[in-house]
């Protein structure tokens, strides 16, 4: 690799090693129930114990809360044991014990227990309930729940009849967040959480009065379907720091649905990782067994009793009920999983100590390629390729991946989109090791992930599809490695990548450097810094890098406030290369409102990321009333909104400006009706090609519109979304008609078409666009699918056709079949292979 990449990679390495061994000295407070309070420094005063935490922040508790004799004997070993210790342990030896062996174990273990985080010791809740009871709750719905070791795994059939569950009361008393808030869940739940020395297990027994209506019709891993059947979780926050966790949850078929939550904001639903689940019905309802590996987690070591949140969540969607362990404020809706400020706390659990933690993954992969559009064209050539990927866990919180000659074979194509605006697409991310760990690398409130469908004017400062894509196509990885997880308060995301050159595109090899890093402030914001770089060649001509700083802060339950600063570089850049964002939000269950004030500069050029729209000064305002419908019994919510957006260029001279007003409608059957009125202004400054033969020339158009959709609930056997508009457009008249759903043929076969048809009638010329796909899926076992996409695009009038099949042979294993093809009209004049490909890849994972 070029010097870029090789002076990032040690610097990254550095920067992680100086965070993680930034610990404070080792002193701490002892409370009367046992628990440790870790701290800087103390001292009493009076009737209260005044300390500094470990944030330097300066705290009290009363006197009669901690036990002032154990805390000096505690202290007292602690300074023996750092005086004991030689230097060179601070590398990894082991301190010398004394003559007779035991006072240097006794004063090890008092080290250990000291140097506990500050949440190991301090529940937010109630107190930890008394066996043989396993939840507590306070007055308000908060809960402390136990864990139960096991000395026998139980066995995961779905089937709840070990000793565990006839003898040890159930964790219950879900509370609804849908439709009631704050009332008990009409379907109760019951659930239990064990572990042993290797995995943590979570079973549930979900009651149904109406299993008649109970939805259960999808299998693929981490397909959204999952979530809009009946469905039950399990999210954990295993640092206790109340803002990041990952999620587990099933529906009744069993299917395996997991990912990651980064700042309660951010979701990844690609992560995935080894665990298992099995499923199971009775007269009353379906039962859930989870086992999740602890090499499968990360968490804090060197504590005895560490605390965890927790959160389960419940849906039960025959009722379009939502539930939760605790209080979930219904104006959060789905994202409630993500709110670890409002989860339980989960106490009795005793992780195994850091192991090797090594995972390594190799594949071997082999097919036939035709592309008879290339410079020199070529049929059935035959390629075969190997590689590896390996994770390893710096430290509990810290994980190093590094790949070698990176492969992507498996990933679904792109779904097309027509564009009639004059402005970037968006596609988002699908391949997975750029997915893992996204959300640590969102900046000023913006991400960029495979569920992202607009891209928005505010810019993406990170945007992995600048890695190994190009308007040329794929452009091989040669190696990379990426740093991401967390040390104490910080956050820390890195990744060096290195791509091929391709002599006959004249792309030259190119280095990715990115690296992001965070602090946490106050309960639930945090502060941050990022920076990418990229350089095409060994001298620089053309190389580019951005730096920018954001904040994030997160005030009572539900006000938001962001702001960014960035600039870039480029050899060629002249003008302003700025772009600055304010964003503030409200947003309550029954009001809300948000404001955001964007500047981009012209010459803002972030090529690691994603830039829509260059040289605007963007203003927007919006307003919401979303009462709830106590008169009408089908109706749950009604929701009046209005939004002012309001885009100058550089100039001050207006670019876009538009008005809208929603009706909306949420039925308590999980339908939803939107009415939309739009006013609009577009100010073109140079000519605007939509389509073929069609320019629109210079000047401002105003025009108006209305736009009407209705989504199906989910649990219809057909579902999704309808909409129409119709009105002005630019000079002329538009008509839109779409639909993007699912038919349920069988609960392991479904259909998913998509539809696109505009009708475009322009002074300047008339036009048709049509967009139809169709996905296939077939689903065997939750490790086992078959899955078909076929589209075409009259934009570019070509025909694209995806299958995959995947096997997932043993948990993190899997075997892949795919066929693409493209048959291009343009090219050939009728619709004949322009490419096509076969390929069968092999990957086997080995944990260590």
């Amino acid at each position: 690799m070029n010097r870029i990449v090789s002076a990032l990679v040690p610097a990254i390495f550095a920067l992680a090693v100086a965070i993680a061994s930034a610990q404070p000295e080792a002193r701490a407070l002892v409370l009367h129930d046992g628990s440790l309070l870790p701290v800087q420094s103390y001292e009493v005063s009076g009737s209260v114990v005044i300390f500094t935490n470990l944030d330097g922040e300066l705290q009290s508790l009363p006197t009669s809360a901690v036990d002032l004799e154990a805390t000096e004997v505690v202290n007292e070993r602690s300074a023996a044991v750092a005086e004991a210790v030689p230097p060179e342990s601070s590398n990894g030896a082991v301190a010398p014990e004394s003559s007779n062996g035991a006072v240097g174990r006794e004063h090890s273990s008092a080290l250990t227990e000291t140097v506990a985080p500050a949440s190991a010791g301090t529940i937010v809740g109630p107190p930890p309930p008394v066996a043989p009871e396993v939840i507590n709750r306070d007055s308000h719905g908060g809960a402390t729940v136990r864990a139960i070791r096991v000395s026998e795994p139980p066995s995961l059939d779905g089937v709840l009849d070990e000793a565990l569950y006839r003898n040890t009361p159930p964790i219950s008393g879900f509370i609804q967040q849908e439709p009631l808030a704050g009332e008990l869940a009409t379907e109760q739940t019951e659930v239990w959480v064990s572990f042993d020395e290797r995995n943590v297990y979570v079973a549930a027994r979900c009651y149904d009065s109406r299993p008649q209506d109970m939805v259960a019709n999808e299998l693929r891993r981490d397909n959204f379907g999952i979530f809009l059947n009946d469905n039950f979780a399990v999210v954990l926050d295993t640092f206790y720091d109340r803002r990041n966790g990952v999620w587990f949850y099933t529906n009744p078929l069993g299917a395996l649905s997991d990912g990651q939550i980064t700042d309660e904001r951010d979701t990844n639903r690609d992560w995935n990782t080894v665990w298992n689940v099995r499923t199971g019905r009775f007269d009353g309802g379906w039962t859930v067994e989870m086992a999740i590996p602890f090499k499968s987690l990360r968490y804090r070591t060197g504590v005895a009793s560490p605390l965890w949140g927790i959160n389960f969540r419940r849906v039960v969607r025959g009722k379009n009920e939502w539930s939760y362990l605790t209080p979930i404020d219904p104006s959060f809706g789905f994202q409630g999983m993500i709110k670890l400020s409002q989860a339980g706390t989960l106490v009795g659990m005793e992780p195994p100590a850091r192991t090797i933690n090594l995972e390594v993954k190799p594949y071997v992969k082999s097919g036939l390629r035709t592309d008879l559009g290339a410079d020199e064209p070529f049929s059935n050539d035959l390629e075969a390729d190997v590689g590896v990927d390996a994770k390893y866990g710096l430290t509990r919180g810290l994980v190093l991946d590094m790949t070698y000659n990176t492969d992507f074979a498996e990933v679904e194509d792109d779904e097309q989109q027509v564009n009639l605006t004059r402005f970037n697409l968006f596609f988002p991310e699908k391949r997975d090791f750029f997915l893992e760990g996204q959300g640590i690398f969102a900046f000023g409130g913006r991400r960029s992930g495979r569920f992202d469908s607009e891209a928005g004017d505010t810019p993406i400062m990170f945007f992995s599809r600048r890695i190994g894509l190009s308007s040329e196509g794929v452009v091989p990885t040669r190696a990379g490695g990426r740093l991401t997880g967390r040390a104490g308060k910080y956050t820390v995301g890195a990744l060096a990548m290195q791509t091929e050159a391709l002599t006959a595109s004249a792309i030259p090899t190119t280095n990715f450097g990115v690296v992001r890093l965070k602090r946490d402030i106050l309960r639930r914001s945090n502060v941050g810094v990022i920076a990418t770089h990229r350089s095409p060649d060994v001298d620089d001509v053309s190389s580019n890098s951005l730096v920018g700083v954001d904040a994030n802060f997160a005030f009572f339950r539900n006000l938001n406030i962001s702001a960014y600063y960035a600039t870039t570089r480029s050899p060629e850049s002249t003008g302003n290369d700025q772009s600055y964002r304010g964003w503030f939000s409200y947003a309550s269950d029954r009001y809300g409102a948000e404001l955001e004030h964007l500047v981009v500069g012209e010459d803002f050029n972030p090529e690691v990321g994603f830039l829509r729209r260059s040289d605007i000064v963007k203003n927007k305002a919006t307003l919401r009333f979303s009462p709830r419908a106590t008169r009408w019994s089908a109706i749950r919510k009604l929701t009046y909104e209005g939004s002012f957006d309001h885009v100058d260029d550089g100039l001050g001279l207006l670019s876009t400006r538009d008005m809208q007003l929603t009706f909306g409608t949420e039925f308590n059957s999980g339908d939803r009706l939107d009415v939309n009125y739009f006013n609009s202004i577009e100010g073109l400054r140079e000519p605007f090609e939509i389509s073929d033969g069609v320019i629109l020339p210079v000047g401002e158009y105003e025009f108006q519109f209305m736009r009407y959709s209705y989504n199906l609930g989910p649990q219809r056997r057909v579902s999704g979304g309808i909409n129409f508009q119709h009105g002005g457009f630019f000079d002329g008249d538009r008509i839109e008609l779409g639909y993007n759903g699912r038919v349920e043929v069988t609960p392991r076969l479904s259909v998913e078409p998509g539809i696109s048809f505009n009708w475009v009638d322009l002074v300047e010329g008339s036009f048709q666009t049509q967009l139809v796909r169709t996905r296939v899926n077939y689903t065997h076992t939750p490790r086992t699918s078959v899955s078909a996409l076929v589209q075409y695009n009259s934009s570019n009038d070509t025909f694209s056709s995806n299958v995959r099949f995947r096997w997932e042979y043993q948990p993190g294993s899997d075997l892949f079949v795919v066929y693409s093809d493209v048959r291009d009209r343009e090219l050939f004049g009728f619709a004949q292979v322009a490419n096509r490909a076969i390929l069968v890849k092999f990957t086997r994972l080995f944990r260590f």
